[in-house]
C-alpha cells in the first residue's frame, strides 16, 4: 500500500501565495498520522503539504487522505473527485468533514470525523480487508500518551521556518461562538504526559520550539509542571494563551524562565461588548496595555490577534484597533473577519438572520467577509480590514511598536516577521474573490465520470 497524506491550501497560504518560509513552521497533523499508519501493512508513506510544495497529480499512491478545513474545501474536494477518477480511494478528515459530513461524503470514499487516532488506523487496515465504511467517527478525546512522535523526516525541512513544533495540550476551556474546534472535535481537554513531551523536544535539533495547541494554559497546573520541566533544557519557545496568562504571576515567572520568547494571544476586539458577546469575557480591553507592559518586561513578545467585523463594530474600529497595537507595543498585531464556520454558534445565528451572503466556502478564510455586518457593508469591512493591515505594517509602524527598552534578545526575530507581514499586508489586497475560488490547476471531473456518492 502506498499513501499519500495531503493538505491543500488556499491561494493566500499557498506555496506560491503570500505565505513564505518565514511565516510557517512544520505541521503537526500529517507527520502525525503517518506516524499512526499500522505497522503491519508496511505502507511507503509521502507527505505533500500544499504551503510547502505543490501535490503532484500524478502520484502513484493508491490511498490518498486528505485533511481539510472550511476555507479549503471545495479545493480539497476538487482534488478529491479528481484521484477517485483516477481509482485511487480517498479518505477526507479534519474540521471541516467533521463539521459536514454528509456534505464530505459526496467527494470520499470514507470520511473521518473527530480526532483521528483510532479512525484513521483503522480505515487503512478496513482498505486492505476490503471491508471500508463510508464515515468513521471519532468519539471523544483519545488517550495521547505513549504515541509515537510524528513523521517529521517526510516533511520538506527546507520549506519550513522550523521542524520544531510539538503538541502537549488538546482543547481550550473556553468555548466562543465563532471558534469551530469546539464544534468539530468537542469541549474536552486532554494534556500529553510531561515526560513524552520532554522527551519528544529533547529529540529536536536547535534551539527554538513551537506549541501550536489552541490554549497551553487551559490547564494551568499542567502548564506549570510542563514548564518547570523544560526550564533545564535551555530552548526558545513560543505558543498560544488567552490573556489570562497575565493574572497569574506565578505561572509567568515559569514562562520566563522555562525560555518563552513569544505568545499569540487573541485579544479578539477593542469593543468590551464584544468579548462578552463571543463569550471571550477573560479578555479586558482596558488591561491589554500593562499586560503588553508586563510580558515585554519579561522578555516575551506578542502576536495579538484581532477579528472585525462583530455587531458592535462600526468603521470606526480599524483606527481604533491600529491605535492600541500602536499604544500597547503589540509586536506582530494579525488581523481576520470573524468568520461563520459551518456548525458553530455563530454560523447558526447568522445563517437564522438571513446575513450570510456567501456559501462558497474558499472565501472562509477568516480574511473575506462572507455576510452581511451589521453596523457596516460588507465592502467596508473588507476595506477596512485591508487598510488596517497596510496602516500597521508600515515602517512607521513597525518601528514605533518595537519595544526596544525592554524587548532585546529577539530584536532580530521581531523584525524577520515583521518584515514577512509587511510583505503579506502589501499584497493583501491582490486576493480577491476570483482568485480565492480559482482551483482550474486541478482537472475538472464531470459529475457523470466521478464515482458515486456514499450515503451517510
Amino acid at each position: 500500500m502506498k499513501i499519500a497524506l495531503i493538505s491543500p491550501a488556499g491561494a493566500m497560504h499557498r506555496y506560491n501565495g503570500m505565505f513564505h518560509k518565514g511565516l510557517h513552521y512544520a505541521p503537526i497533523t500529517l507527520a502525525l498520522l503517518a506516524a499512526l499508519v499500522p505497522k503491519e501493512l508496511n505502507a511507503d508513506i509521502v507527505i505533500y503539504d500544499e504551503t510547502a510544495e505543490a501535490i503532484p497529480l500524478d502520484t502513484d499512491a493508491d490511498v490518498i487522505a486528505i485533511t481539510c478545513i472550511t476555507g479549503t474545501s471545495s479545493r480539497c474536494y476538487r482534488f478529491a473527485d479528481y484521484f477517485r477518477s483516477l481509482g485511487k480511494t480517498v479518505l477526507l478528515g479534519g474540521v471541516h468533514p467533521s463539521l459536514v459530513p454528509r456534505e464530505a461524503a459526496e467527494h470520499a470514499d470514507a470520511v473521518l470525523t473527530g480526532l483521528g487516532e483510532k479512525t484513521f488506523p483503522q480505515a487503512l487496515l478496513d482498505i486492505r480487508n476490503g471491508c471500508l465504511k463510508p464515515i468513521y467517527h471519532g468519539e471523544g478525546c483519545p488517550d495521547i500518551a505513549g504515541r509515537p512522535l510524528p513523521r517529521k523526516d517526510l516533511l520538506n525541512k527546507k520549506k519550513y521556518i522550523t521542524l520544531n513544533t510539538v503538541e502537549a495540550v488538546r482543547g481550550c476551556n473556553h468555548s466562543c461562538t465563532f471558534c469551530a474546534y469546539p464544534a468539530a472535535f468537542g469541549k474536552g481537554v486532554i494534556t500529553r504526559p510531561v515526560k513524552d513531551v520532554i522527551a519528544e523536544i529533547k529529540s529536536f535539533k536547535g534551539k527554538e520550539v513551537i506549541f501550536p495547541d489552541v490554549n497551553l494554559i487551559a490547564n494551568v497546573q499542567y502548564a506549570k509542571e510542563l514548564f518547570t520541566a523544560m526550564i533545564p533544557l535551555k530552548k526558545w519557545w513560543m505558543g498560544l494563551t488567552t490573556t489570562a496568562i497575565g493574572h497569574n504571576d506565578e505561572l509567568l515567572d515559569i514562562f520566563q524562565k522555562s525560555g518563552c520568547k513569544g505568545l499569540l494571544i487573541g485579544f479578539e476586539s477593542v469593543n468590551q461588548e464584544t468579548q462578552q458577546g463571543i463569550r471571550k469575557g477573560v479578555n479586558r480591553v482596558d488591561e491589554y496595555k500593562a499586560l503588553m507592559d508586563k510580558l515585554h518586561r519579561k522578555g516575551i513578545m506578542v502576536m495579538g490577534c484581532f477579528a472585525f467585523g462583530a455587531d458592535e463594530d462600526g468603521p470606526d474600529v480599524f483606527r481604533r484597533t491600529v491605535d492600541l497595537c500602536l499604544e500597547a507595543k503589540i509586536d506582530l498585531p494579525r488581523f481576520s473577519i470573524i468568520t461563520p464556520f459551518p456548525g458553530t454558534e455563530f454560523y447558526r445565528e447568522l445563517d437564522e438572520q438571513g446575513r450570510i451572503v456567501e456559501r462558497d466556502f474558499a472565501m472562509y478564510d477568516v480574511e473575506h467577509c462572507v455576510y452581511q455586518p451589521k453596523q457596516m457593508t460588507k465592502e467596508e469591512l473588507e476595506a477596512g480590514i485591508a487598510w488596517a493591515w497596510k496602516e500597521t505594517y508600515s515602517w512607521k509602524s513597525i518601528l514605533k511598536r518595537l519595544d526596544l527598552t525592554k524587548i532585546k534578545t529577539v530584536k532580530s526575530i521581531y523584525m524577520l516577521v515583521n518584515m514577512g507581514y509587511r510583505k503579506y499586508a502589501k499584497e493583501f489586497e491582490i486576493f480577491g474573490a476570483e482568485v480565492m475560488a480559482d482551483n482550474s490547476d486541478i482537472p475538472e471531473v464531470k459529475q457523470s465520470e466521478a464515482p458515486a456518492a456514499h450515503t451517510v
